[in-house]
């Protein structure tokens, strides 16, 4: 079945892209998500019609996101934490405790974007990456202190 991707989707491509899935993920996951459209005839005529205007949007959108991505590389980011006898951190820090700091300091990041295996529990300076979209990412500095 071939679609018309009405978003980025990681693991089948970007926007604007005409791509061939199996019938069943176009209609049972992609479609009802609005992420994707039927490729007909009709649609693919007006979809070629506003194929410079797409561009030059998503060209927009690229600069915008490298230009956030240069502010993100000197953000620091400090959480205070009250901690056990061993160093542990009583709780954790977790993707939205960054999501939420990152929004007080200016930048609106949601938590989805936060790549973080797991949460972090003990104190000490981590690196984290934060990814914008269209393969643009940043690292922010993350330090977790004692708080007794």
């Amino acid at each position: 079945m071939k679609i018309i991707l009405k978003s980025d989707v990681e693991t089948l491509g970007i926007q604007g892209e005409i791509n061939e899935v199996r019938s069943g993920y176009a209609r049972i996951f992609l479609i009802p998500r609005g992420l994707a459209m039927l490729a007909t005839s009709s649609v693919l005529k007006i979809w070629e019609k506003g194929e410079a205007k797409r561009k030059q949007q998503r060209e927009n959108e690229i600069q915008a996101l490298k230009s956030l991505a240069e502010k993100l590389k000197s953000v620091s980011l400090s959480f205070s934490r009250p901690v056990g006898d061993q160093g542990k951190l009583f709780g954790s820090v977790g993707k939205s405790d960054i999501a939420q700091s990152l929004k007080a300091s200016g930048h609106e990041i949601s938590k989805e974007n936060v790549v973080l295996d797991s949460t972090i529990k003990t104190i000490g300076d981590f690196e984290v990456e934060i990814k914008l979209g269209c393969g643009i990412s940043s690292k922010i500095k993350v330090t977790i202190s004692a708080r007794r």
